[in-house]
């Protein structure tokens, strides 16, 4: 069986992938960079969500020789011209503050009326192979940002993002209907005929 690397150390989202794969009917071992503890985490220097899946794909593929998987992914907001961006997890300053980003952005859109508050996440997924080879999918959710949070589910900006369609926000879906309709399950699915070409 052929092994493949998933560049987080986020239990769910390897077991988010392998599902996907598992689906698929890929017979493929999928580990996260926790089986490989001596690699350091890769610092995302990129300009683009494509730029910061890369450098961690290919950094995990040579370090480890095997097929790696890496995505990055974020807010992107029209009005502040798709901020926050590749910013969004250290938006108030401090990386993986959810609440102080979350706070930081309601209080920059605070006179925004709702016509103008579209927004949505992409999720850049990259397949890298040792010898250099790479590919690139991304998804996307669109939708519209609340002005005050709701759910408790998800994380991140999850709870003032409103998808299209929906009457609830994502941190208000379960975590299956988040899952058909993420940014990153529509990236990682669009992964699947690239893994089957590339990784068998």
């Amino acid at each position: 069986m052929n092994r493949l690397i998933l560049a987080t150390r986020n239990a769910h989202k390897v077991a988010e992938l392998h599902a996907i794969l598992t689906a698929a009917g890929l017979d493929v071992e999928l580990v996260g960079a926790d089986a490989y503890p001596e690699i350091p985490d890769v610092k995302e220097t990129g300009v683009t969500f494509a730029e910061n899946a890369l450098l961690k794909a290919h950094t995990l593929a040579k370090a480890t020789g095997l097929p790696a998987v890496a995505d990055d992914s974020g807010l992107c907001v029209d009005v502040l011209g798709g901020a926050p961006g590749i910013f969004s997890a250290r938006w108030a300053g401090r990386h993986g503050d959810d609440q102080a980003n979350l706070d930081l952005l309601l209080a920059q859109l605070g006179d925004i009326d709702a016509p103008h508050r579209a927004a949505h996440f992409t999720c850049a997924a990259a397949l890298a192979l040792p010898d250099g080879t790479e590919r690139v999918v991304e998804g996307r959710l669109e939708g519209t940002l609340r002005h005050e949070p709701a759910g408790t589910g998800g994380f991140g900006y999850d709870p003032i993002l409103q998808p299209h369609g929906e009457t609830r926000t994502c941190a208000e879906l379960t975590a299956e209907e988040k899952n058909a309709i993420s940014h990153r399950g529509k990236a990682f699915r669009g992964l699947v005929p690239v893994v089957r070409e590339l990784v068998g």
